[in-house]
């Protein structure tokens, strides 16, 4: 790989995508994002090498950086050709293409309810083969061309993700919440779990001053009889899910953990299954949203 303006960090890349209206360009677009891509819809192609620029000396050389460009740019789109020959700096341009036949984009496009950009007062078809003979140089041009006729949403964005996923980003993101019931749920978890079956240890004098982050309460929570069934029962049905989120073009897990305030049992049986999810191979992470307020 080319190195970067700093002369020791590689840069990152850049994936221009395009093709046809219908064929799934926000569907790769959103995809590249939970991928970790800065993503721009709907570029000027002129404005290619500016963008590169910003994000270079904003977000870093090593920041990738997915553009969606079509013929809604208009008389910019046959500027396309010309920017990606002449080159981006250090960046080497990745040019994916997505097309559909006829019949699938005419179904899309009547679904949506859309008018075609290049269908001015005639029919859809006739926008779609004015789109085609616009495009045809540029998807010879092409580095990846991805039919999506008979691709659903998920296994597009798992085209895209085998295209342009790395081990960090395609691996599962789990988040493990710890939280109080009297302060509320978190509307925002897949998954809920309630700790309030087990002795509470602000009951314990001793216990009382200290949270589910300490050794002592740890030990307490997790020594009850009935937490060693459910971190042993919870965690297949986690890891289960987890699964077939993946399978389903999902990255992110919310799994919420709630007690009485979210000081102790929540905080400790959180602590408890990320462990085991991190032990088992999993991006997780343990947050604590009513730690502090008791």
């Amino acid at each position: 790989m080319t190195a970067g303006p700093t002369g020791d960090a590689p840069a990152g890349e850049l994936v221009v995508v395009t093709g046809m209206t219908g064929a799934g360009r926000s569907t790769a677009a959103k995809e590249l994002e939970d991928l970790g891509f800065y993503v721009v819809d709907n570029l000027p192609p002129s404005l290619l090498p500016d963008v590169v620029r910003l994000v270079d000396d904003t977000l870093g050389v090593q920041q990738r950086v997915a553009v969606v460009v079509d013929v809604r740019s208009g008389t910019f789109f046959a500027a396309l050709r010309s920017r990606l020959a002449e080159g981006l700096g250090s960046r080497r341009a990745t040019l994916l293409f997505l097309d559909a036949s006829d019949e699938v984009l005419v179904r899309r496009q009547e679904a949506a309810r859309r008018p075609h950009p290049l269908q001015a007062s005639g029919r859809l078809l006739d926008g779609l083969t004015r789109e085609r003979r616009v495009l045809a140089e540029l998807r010879g041009d092409a580095d990846l061309v991805i039919d999506t006729s008979a691709l659903n949403v998920h296994q597009l964005t798992d085209r895209v993700a085998e295209a342009f996923g790395t081990p960090a980003t395609t691996r599962l993101k789990v988040v493990v919440i710890s939280f109080g019931f009297k302060y509320g749920i978190p509307v925002d978890a897949d998954y809920l779990a309630d700790m309030r079956f087990l002795p509470n240890p602000h009951w314990e004098p001793e216990l009382r001053p200290l949270t589910g982050r300490d050794a002592e309460v740890s030990d307490f929570v997790l020594s009850q009889p009935g937490a060693g069934e459910f971190l042993d029962g919870y965690l297949p049905v986690l890891t289960g899910v987890a699964t077939g989120y993946l399978r389903q073009g999902k990255r992110f897990m919310r799994v919420a953990i709630g007690c009485t305030g979210g000081k102790h049992r929540s905080v400790a049986m959180t602590e408890a299954i990320v462990r085991r999810l991190v032990a088992a191979g999993y991006d997780a992470k343990a947050a604590h949203r009513d730690l502090g307020r008791e």
